[in-house]
């Protein structure tokens, strides 16, 4: 994963100006950035097909909306990581069904596979947790979430995700203080929760 640190040579492309006559050079330069790590962060989320298509219309927007960009205000990486997650909220209502279905599916296949040797428990065994993880996740709100999985996923920083969803810092921390509390009661094991975390 690339990180972009003041001081390095690519910073300057992490708060370009997006505001000229030309900038294909300028979006082609963020594109080869950070585009990788977006695709990452959202196939986490919906899966490998719709993230490319979010990546692809986070792009889009960025260039539609290219003077709303502010670099005072931080990094163009956090403001892409803003647009997608407006974006992929718009999925929340498919992830959730989805979510649910998968912790469903672990249920049913629990019962169906209780007999077997246990290389077949073990898989069951994995199932049941990732459903439980699959549901503690569920139940977040859609801020709670966004904001625990562009910590955990994008492996974006506090005060990043503060910039991409619109949020002062202090909240965001709150929320992942107040989101870890509650996983250790509601998530499978603290070994996935420190995973999340």
């Amino acid at each position: 994963m690339q990180v972009i640190h003041e001081g390095s040579e690519l910073w300057g492309h992490d708060r370009p100006d997006l505001g000229g006559p030309e900038p294909g050079p300028a979006f082609g330069r963020l594109f080869d950035a950070h585009a990788a790590q977006l695709r990452r962060y959202l196939a986490r989320r919906v899966g490998a097909e719709p993230a490319n298509d979010l990546v692809a219309e986070t792009f889009l927007v960025a260039l539609r909306r290219r003077e709303s960009y502010r670099p005072e205000l931080g990094t163009a990486r956090s403001w892409l990581y803003g647009i997608a997650t407006n974006l992929l909220r718009h999925h929340v209502r498919s992830e959730l069904r989805g979510l649910q279905a998968t912790a469903r599916l672990a249920r049913t296949g629990e019962a169906s596979h209780a007999g077997h040797d246990g290389r077949v428990a073990e898989q069951v065994d994995a199932q049941v947790r990732a459903a439980q993880l699959a549901g503690a996740l569920a139940r977040l709100s859609p801020a709670d979430r966004d904001t625990l999985l562009l910590v955990s996923w994008a492996g974006l920083e506090p005060a990043e995700v503060a910039e991409a969803l619109g949020i002062p810092p202090g909240t965001v921390r709150s929320r992942l203080h107040r989101i870890r509390r509650w996983l250790r009661t509601n998530a499978p094991t603290p070994e996935e929760v420190q995973d999340l975390a």
